[in-house]
């Protein structure tokens, strides 16, 4: 009994930890009684573990939200055709990359490849102008320092390639670039750290320039000229008149590595909102009608069986929409509809449990017994189905992007959905269900 206890309360405090990451962004309380009026707003909370950080709303994909999708063309002319595939898929990581760093976290990233087009195509959910976005992603990001030809007579003259020449410190030599402010003006600023091998050239190289500029070029466009004022050992800071959101971008592409082919902009379209608000509410409408047909289908053939099944129902709800939250994941049609073919999978786990109940009751055998024994029979016909569509979802989200299989983000979605619907709903089918008919129904 304690250990049943024990599980209760375990169901319990999932369900109120699941409810408040469920919950909406903000709950509006208004109430006037008399002189006593309240009005207060219920701010749903944040979650910062370290590096785990969620602001727990749900993200919506292009087909619900819009936004902008991009289509790049990559020149790996110049490659080997073995190199070709290899090096096209470090960049996508690097675009992908930027566009994070970008905080365009619900972006999707893939690549495609047909004959001798070899392309990268960026989608990017709620965002209406990606003109930023794109600058972002097709610069190569080649941080250089050089040093005037002639630095005695360097005063007053306008930095170029003609005129300076490479010190051989470059971008690969620096790392963990930040935004920082200048203690002088605070003007914003661009701070790094020196790799191990770039510390001691960096070193070398301020100690001779000492009282001598140094330019930084990005791309072959002069960013930044300050004169050295000493010799610099591990950090260092890159100056210039910069704005913060321009020091911000810089830092985000230092970050994110230099691309190792050149990108064209091929194709840039506006999204709008396939489904639209007033199709997401209907949507939303269709889907509480149907799990309240389901409910009470459950509750009139099955009874009090029903009820306990429908409150699992409920709390495999609550549990899928906060695992959606935390992970995150990105909500698509498709993957809307992975979820809904989920639920019916976890209620086909309870009818085959209580059809199994029901022959062994009617052996004779007592209500407790019986429960125990068809939850025990019923498990190798859910374990096979539930096993053969994870295998199916396995193929269908193609996890290791195998050439031969589908990488389109649509698909994957609903894979997704699916996958984690079915996992739960094995929890909810079994542990829940249970615990719920253990504590309720005991004759």
């Amino acid at each position: 009994m304690s250990n049943l206890r024990q599980k209760m309360f375990f169901i319990l405090l999932l369900v109120l930890v699941f409810a408040i990451i469920d919950m909406p962004e903000s709950i509006p309380i208004r109430f006037k009684l008399g002189n006593i009026k309240i009005e207060k707003n219920i701010v749903r909370p944040k979650i910062e573990l370290g590096k785990f950080k969620r602001d727990l709303s749900l993200r919506m994909g292009l087909d619900i939200q819009g936004g902008s999708r991009l289509v790049y063309s990559a020149d790996v002319s110049n490659l080997e055709e073995s190199k070709r595939n290899l090096v096209l898929e470090s960049t996508r990581k690097i675009v992908e990359q930027r566009v994070n760093y970008f905080g365009i976290t619900e972006s999707s990233v893939r690549t495609s490849v047909t004959k001798d087009e070899f392309r990268i195509l960026v989608e990017l959910p709620g965002i209406k102008r990606a003109d930023e976005a794109i600058s972002l992603i097709g610069r190569t990001a080649q941080l250089e320092f050089r040093e005037f030809k002639n630095a005695s007579e360097s005063s007053g003259i306008v930095p170029s390639l003609q005129n300076t020449t490479s010190t051989g410190v470059t971008g690969r030599d620096m790392e963990a670039f930040a935004v920082s402010f200048n203690s002088l003006d605070g003007s914003p600023s661009i701070s790094f750290e020196t790799t191990a091998e770039g510390k001691e050239k960096f070193a070398s190289l301020t100690k001779r320039l000492v009282g001598k500029p140094l330019v930084a070029f990005l791309d072959d466009q002069v960013i930044s000229i300050a004169t050295v004022q000493s010799e610099i050992v591990g950090n260092g800071q890159i100056t210039g008149k910069f704005t913060l959101k321009e020091a911000r971008n810089l830092a985000n592409l230092f970050n994110a590595g230099a691309l190792p082919i050149s990108l064209r902009i091929i194709e840039q379209k506006n999204i709008g909102a396939a489904l639209g608000k007033e199709s997401i509410g209907r949507s939303m409408r269709a889907g509480l009608i149907g799990l309240g047909v389901v409910v009470l289908f459950m509750i009139l053939y099955y009874g009090r069986w029903g009820l306990v099944a429908s409150s699992a129902l409920l709390i495999y709800g609550l549990t899928t929409l906060a695992v959606y939250k935390l992970l995150p994941v990105t909500l698509t049609l498709p993957g809307i509809a992975g979820f809904i073919l989920s639920v019916g999978m976890a209620v086909d786990s309870n009818i085959l449990i209580f059809e199994r109940m029901k022959e062994e009751l009617r052996s004779g055998k007592p209500l407790g017994i019986a429960m125990e024994l068809g939850f025990g029979r019923a498990w190798n016909s859910i374990k096979d189905a539930n096993v053969a569509t994870l295998i199916a979802t396995f193929v269908l989200f193609n996890p290791f992007n195998w050439q031969f299989l589908n990488s389109s983000g649509l698909v994957r979605g609903f894979a997704l959905t699916l996958f984690l619907g079915i996992l739960i709903s094995l929890f909810s089918g079994i542990f829940v269900t249970r615990t719920l008919l253990r504590s309720f129904l005991k004759g």
